[in-house]
């Protein structure tokens, strides 16, 4: 499985339809990869958050990684999980990586560390998230992660890199361009007017057109 593209990363929304609503039209947007992420809901809650972010990803044909928590994603059959410094079971990225098995997606957050990146390509992350890139109003005391990480960390570990933090349609071309093959986005996405046209533009930052090809 390519992973490239937007990863819409969800909001901590309490209320399931606004949330749906609000993934529904990034979706169809294009928006390949949700990461589903609530911080301030109850285990019950994110359960149900979850799955039905799991069903509508499905029907756009778009992957879900769970944010934080290798058990729910199991449970309930997400493409994934994306871990932190302590998210993964037993404080072991190996056991993560043996608990979602080999079809299923592991990301893990590197933040500024290098080091963090080659522990997580040892235990067999799928990809590696740098960040924040930019300052970011989610998390505003995240520690900033320069671009040029992204560089050194694909000549290093050869794997997928996810930036995030402060990213905007603006500043996301040299983002990538920086090296980053996923975009994980809440706020410039899920803040815009027109949501559905925001994951578009991001979608076609990784799809530009062919300079050979006539209009």
């Amino acid at each position: 499985m390519k992973l490239r593209g937007l990863c819409a990363v969800t909001l901590d929304d309490p209320l399931l339809p606004r949330l749906s609503a609000l993934v529904k039209a990034a979706l169809d947007g294009g928006t390949p990869f949700v990461q589903y992420r609530n911080k301030m809901a109850s285990r019950a809650l994110r359960r149900a958050q979850a799955a039905e972010m799991l069903r509508i990803c499905r029907a756009s044909g778009a992957k879900l990684i769970i944010n934080d928590d290798v058990w729910l994603a199991v449970e309930i059959g997400a493409d994934g999980a994306h871990l932190g410094r302590d998210d993964a079971p037993g404080g072991s990225l190996a056991a993560a990586r043996d608990a979602l098995g080999s079809k299923r997606i592991l990301g893990v957050s590197c933040y500024d560390e290098l080091a963090r990146g080659e522990e997580a390509a040892a235990a067999g992350a799928d990809y590696l998230a740098f960040g924040s890139v930019f300052p970011s109003r989610t998390k505003p005391a995240a520690v900033p992660a320069p671009l040029e990480l992204l560089g050194e960390a694909r000549r290093r570990f050869g794997l997928p890199l996810a930036a995030i933090g402060g990213i905007t349609l603006d500043n996301a071309p040299q983002v990538i361009a920086a090296g980053a093959d996923m975009l994980a986005v809440v706020s410039d996405l899920f803040d815009a007017m027109d949501i559905k046209a925001r994951a578009q533009a991001y979608q076609a930052l990784f799809n530009p057109p062919n300079p050979g090809t006539r209009s």
